[in-house]
């Protein structure tokens, strides 16, 4: 159904401005008569046309930064918690955000809940912005009757995310940085200087030691045939994501970063944060275990821990634990897998899980500060390397020049 934003008078005179669903404009108009609007100015929102290309270019969809969305959901569970209607109280914040996607957003939401439709549908139909665990924990707290209590910990949970994803970002964008600052002052001095110093050693028609002639060899490469390069590159970008994009494909990629050294601990650390943190997030919110399990597979980015999640999902409706099934996966670290039998037998599964949450981001975030401070000097020690290479492979011809010329 289209959608048409609008402007206009209420009927004690002030000014009103959203969106409406209805068939076409004049159906929108008699619609907001009915509401006591009196538009004065509407139009109809492109949003056919937009998730058109938003479907061909993902970069174009609209979305809300994880941090705003936690804010926003900090403050709705405020307002409802104060009294406030939940129609009123979209409205309130679509007035306040100064993002024109966030207030179409939040207007669509607020149409749909004032025709009568629950919170978590609304929100459904934005599946881009609001997630699938997103949208359960608030169903659930609409069944409960303690939405703006579901509000409280989704913002909790978000703001606790983004803090963990920030401690990751921040021990990785600095070795970053150096890798592609060294990277293109190489290329830079590979293709353009020594192409140069180069022609005045062909010149001379001297021997060149074996440095130079690697060093000239490597800037022809690079300077003649940048485009099979290139090309070469795109190629494998392109296989690469082709084969992710395959179930089979995804299955090896995921079972080979788990195998990695180091690195595959720490996938599997991160990913078991994710999960237990999200489970009792939403077993605290009053989802049921299996409605629960379904959910936090969603978010689990890993195939193979996903097919666990699932397949213990499907052997606890049989009556099975989830630590036992877990166990059988033979993926899932010792740690958790105790904690959350633990948690079984006492009846205290929710505390247990944000334990070991709380232990595997700490575990995760030491280790990725320690990786930061190693991996500098090694990146600044290849850098110099790379760097006295150059130097030497230029130097020591001219040296040569200067004793033939003596």
């Amino acid at each position: 159904m289209p959608v048409y934003a609008y402007r206009g008078l209420s009927a004690a005179g002030d000014s009103v401005a959203g969106v409406v669903d209805a068939d076409n404009a004049r159906n929108a108009r008699s619609k907001l008569r009915t509401r006591g609007i009196f538009p004065t100015e509407i139009s109809e929102e492109r949003e056919r046309r937009e998730r058109s290309l938003r479907s061909w270019f993902p970069v174009l969809r609209a979305r809300i930064p994880a941090i705003e969305l936690a804010l926003l959901t900090r403050q709705l569970g405020t307002l409802l918690g104060a009294g406030v209607q939940l129609v009123d109280a979209l409205a309130t914040l679509s007035e306040q955000s100064n993002r024109p996607a966030v207030k179409r957003i939040l207007s669509q939401v607020r149409e749909r809940v004032r025709e009568g439709s629950p919170l978590a549908d609304a929100l459904a139909v934005h599946d881009q912005v609001f997630s699938a665990l997103y949208v359960g924990m608030v169903r659930a707290g609409e069944t409960a009757g303690a939405l703006e209590v579901v509000l409280d910990r989704l913002a909790d949970y978000a703001e606790r995310q983004n803090e963990f994803l920030a401690k990751v970002r921040g021990a990785l964008t600095y070795p970053f940085i150096m890798m592609v600052v060294g990277a293109g002052i190489m290329t830079f001095l590979v293709s353009y200087v020594v192409p140069q110093v180069a022609t005045i050693f062909r010149q001379s028609q001297a021997a060149l030691p074996l440095a130079t002639r690697l060093l000239i060899g490597l800037s022809n490469l690079m300077t003649n045939y940048w485009i099979v390069i290139l090309a070469a590159l795109a190629g494998i970008v392109a296989a690469g994501g082709f084969l992710l994009s395959t179930a089979g494909g995804r299955r090896l990629y995921d079972r080979a970063v788990l195998r990695l050294p180091y690195i595959g601990p720490t996938v599997i650390r991160i990913i078991c944060a994710r999960f237990a943190r999200t489970l009792a997030t939403l077993l605290n919110s009053g989802v049921q275990l299996l409605p629960a399990l379904d959910a936090v597979k969603r978010v689990v980015n890993n195939g193979l821990l996903a097919e666990a999640i699932e397949h213990s999902r499907e052997t606890i409706r049989e009556g099975q634990g989830m630590a036992q099934t877990l166990a059988q996966a033979k993926i899932f670290p010792p740690l958790l897998i105790e904690m959350i039998r633990v948690g079984e037998r006492s009846g205290e599964l929710e505390q247990m899980l944000e334990r070991v949450a709380d232990a595997y981001e700490r575990e995760v975030a030491t280790w990725l500060a320690q990786i930061a401070t190693v991996l500098e000097p090694i990146m600044t020690l290849v850098m110099a390397a790379g760097i006295v290479f150059m130097m030497l492979a230029v130097l020591m011809p001219i040296f040569q020049l200067n004793q033939l010329m003596r």
